[in-house]
């Protein structure tokens, strides 16, 4: 599929495997998608732009880079709060902007119900995170919210897709692309991923 990065890591396929053990309780449930989201934004911002910069070591000046781009993490809430440690250890200057969405158990839309989102952009790139990209109507809003925002660079970041879900935010957006740890088989009657992992929200959270 166009535009999809699958991770193909080992680690991340073991971690995956874990997340999805039943047996698995909140505490370590928080520790692997902080663990998954990390090593998933690492693939996500290998083409983050940089500058050439000279730095003093020990020893001598060494010639090295520094980013040229603000990112924003855009974790849609709640699910996809579990996701910003682990991007934030490797990006801790990034900001973040929380978008809220439930999704409609009847009709299985996105409603809105918080967006704090300032005026004008401050970041050039947005990733939104969210463990499950499942119908994509939350990854549709959220990118519908971020580009009349002025932002004009995101990125899908999460667990698992449904065909459904990746098929539904390409066909709205086709430019965003989404890195995901796994693709699996199809939705059933109530839009939850199959096989998946449960309610990634419950499950984080012990509710």
């Amino acid at each position: 599929m166009d535009n999809v990065y699958p991770s193909s890591h080992p680690l991340v396929s073991t971690k995956l495997t874990l997340l999805r053990d039943v047996s698995t309780e909140p505490k370590k449930f928080r520790e692997l998608v902080r663990e998954i989201a990390a090593m998933l934004a690492y693939e996500a911002t290998l083409d983050l732009a940089t500058r050439p910069i000279e730095v003093q070591t020990p020893l001598a000046i060494a010639k090295g880079h520094s980013l040229m781009e603000r990112v924003g993490l855009v974790p849609i809430l709640r699910a996809g709060l579990g996701m910003v440690e682990g991007v934030w250890e490797l990006m801790p200057s990034a900001e973040v902007w929380h978008i809220g969405l439930y999704r409609d158990e009847r009709t299985l839309k996105p409603v809105a119900y918080y967006n704090r989102l300032p005026v004008e952009p401050t970041v050039s790139v947005c990733l939104i995170l969210d463990p499950m990209l499942a119908t994509g109507g939350s990854a549709v809003a959220t990118v519908d919210i971020l580009k009349h925002w002025g932002v004009r660079k995101i990125k899908f970041v999460g667990l698992l897709a449904a065909p459904e879900g990746i098929q539904a935010l390409h066909s709205a957006h086709p430019d965003v692309p989404i890195h995901i740890a796994g693709i699996d088989d199809h939705l059933n009657e109530h839009g939850y991923i199959l096989p998946g992992l449960g309610d990634a929200g419950d499950r984080q959270f012990g509710t």
